[in-house]
């Protein structure tokens, strides 16, 4: 393979005041393993896009390799899946054979082929057209977020696979996930696109490093300017001091004395323009320490209006099942969730975690038996999974959800949204940020237990990292649903594996 060469791209979509992409140039190399990082929002998906063609940049993008983009678009989803995965990889049914040995290496049975697509779980129908996409060894792929519908068994699995291929990029905010799969780093931050050799953590040590320098930097400024300004401001205050003095000594002496009065003057303008210089001299270390701190992705701590609870038996399950489309979902579960513990309830995709959540918290359209015990003087924060269908703006969902609308812009700043995205309607917002304003009205409203169900997916790497320091500082009361690693690893003081139910029971 070649290089891919971009050389002065610059890009912003109609309306934007400032360039997503500024005249940046990069060459990569088509066997690298790439992988792309970013904060929610800052063009990731619209790089992948600009490398496919299908937006206009100003700048040239020069290569000879053809891209493949992930998830490929499935027009009949009621089509067997053989005749999806055929239409995407744009083969004929005598070269099936080469799905069939990919889908093997993502541990997919041959018999999903005559099922149709639309009945395959989200992980299956993931790693089917992950399967599709690498059948071709002359084409360079993009993969956008290939871990959202994974499982922790589910998100190895594909870890596995890239592991052994070449000449792709992806996009993921799974930590570990994308550890293991990258040798290269395009990182996107506020002011500038930057490449580094080596894995996640390689980045992550690289751009820590960075942040501790310009956060270091401003402390720097912050004082200077503050030197710099009282100086100013004594400066004109001796300055006015000398000029009154000097206004008095001529009337004082008036017709006495041979008083040089153009020498006062002058030695009073000297005073003022040192003081302008002086003020000028802080303006202008201003304007260069912004130019130099501009790209610094701060990472304020968040904030979250956790009120412990009085009780110290939060939420009691005893011998408690749920039952769906008359088909028993779970073993029994026995839980006693405690005052100030996160308990984290894994099972595999298609499960029905979000179901038991939903009968826990008193769905009357399910059926449930055993035993639930969860006090009304409980005030639960609930994150629901399901965030796509928001509409309409900020303003409206704060006065909908019951928070004070500063407090919700303030949460999402520190989350990293721009001001400009303030005035945005929640319909044009991409999946990350969705997913950062259910979160930050979750974080605003006061409660005594949080139920997150997915609260990760689709956030970025620093997002997620935010909130596991959050979490970790706090200690609040959570019952949560996760499948990244090193979240689940980090706040979980204890898990929940989930079960089916033995036949006798069922």
């Amino acid at each position: 393979m070649g290089n891919i060469q971009i050389n002065n791209l610059s890009f912003r979509y109609d309306g934007m005041t400032t360039n997503i992409f500024d005249d940046f140039s990069l060459n990569i190399d088509e066997s690298w393993r790439l992988g792309l990082i970013g904060r929610n929002g800052r063009g990731k998906t619209t790089f992948l896009r600009l490398l496919l063609g299908e937006l206009a940049d100003h700048g040239a993008i020069q290569t000879s390799v053809q891209f493949n983009y992930f998830p490929q678009p499935v027009t009949d989803p009621t089509q067997n899946t053989v005749d999806v995965l055929t239409a995407v990889a744009n083969i004929g049914s005598a070269d099936v054979w080469k799905i069939q040995l990919e889908m093997d290496k993502l541990k997919l049975n041959d018999d999903i082929l005559d099922r149709p697509f639309a009945t395959l779980s989200p992980g299956e129908q993931t790693k089917a057209l992950l399967a599709a996409l690498f059948i071709d060894d002359n084409t360079f792929q993009l993969i956008d977020e290939p871990t959202n519908h994974l499982d922790a068994e589910g998100r190895q699995t594909v870890a596995d696979y890239l592991r052994h291929k070449r000449g792709f990029i992806v996009v993921s905010h799974d930590r570990y996930f994308i550890d293991q799969v990258i040798d290269h780093v395009l990182s996107i931050d506020r002011a500038k696109v930057q490449l580094f050799v080596g894995n996640y953590e390689t980045w992550q040590r690289e751009f820590n490093r960075q942040i501790q320098s310009e956060q270091h930097e401003k402390a720097h400024l912050q004082t200077e300017i503050k030197s710099l300004t009282a100086n100013a401001a004594q400066v004109k205050q001796w300055a006015g001091t000398a000029e009154g003095k000097k206004s008095k000594a001529a009337y004082r002496h008036q017709g006495n004395v041979n008083l040089d009065k153009g020498f006062l003057v002058h030695k009073a303008a000297k005073v003022m323009k040192r003081a302008k210089s002086t003020v000028k001299r802080t303006e202008t270390a201003i304007d260069q320490k912004r130019t130099l701190l501009k790209n610094v992705d701060d990472t304020p701590e968040l904030t979250l209006n956790y009120q412990p609870p009085h009780q110290d038996h939060i939420l009691m399950l005893d011998d408690f099942q749920v039952a769906q489309n008359h088909q028993i979902l779970n073993a029994p579960i026995f839980l006693d969730l405690r005052r100030g513990q996160r308990v984290v309830l894994s099972a595999p995709n298609g499960f029905g975690k979000t179901t038991i959540v939903h009968a826990i918290l008193g769905d009357e359209s399910l059926i449930a038996s055993g035993h639930v015990t969860f006090s009304k003087a409980i005030h639960t924060s609930y994150l629901t999974q399901s965030f796509e269908t928001l509409t309409g703006s900020l303003a409206d969902y704060a006065e909908q959800s019951g928070v004070e609308l500063p407090t919700l812009l303030n949460t999402l700043r520190k989350l990293g949204f721009e001001r400009s995205t303030f005035a945005e309607d929640l319909t044009d917002l991409s999946m990350g940020q969705k997913r950062k304003v259910s979160l930050a009205r979750s974080l605003c409203e006061p409660a005594n237990f949080y139920i997150w169900d997915e609260p990760l997916n689709y956030l970025d790497v620093i997002t997620r990292q935010q909130i596991q320091d959050l979490i970790l500082k706090v200690q609040p009361t959570m019952l949560v649903i996760d499948h990244d690693r090193e979240f689940v690893k980090a706040v979980a003081t204890s898990r929940m594996a989930l079960r089916r139910p033995n036949k006798a029971s069922d």
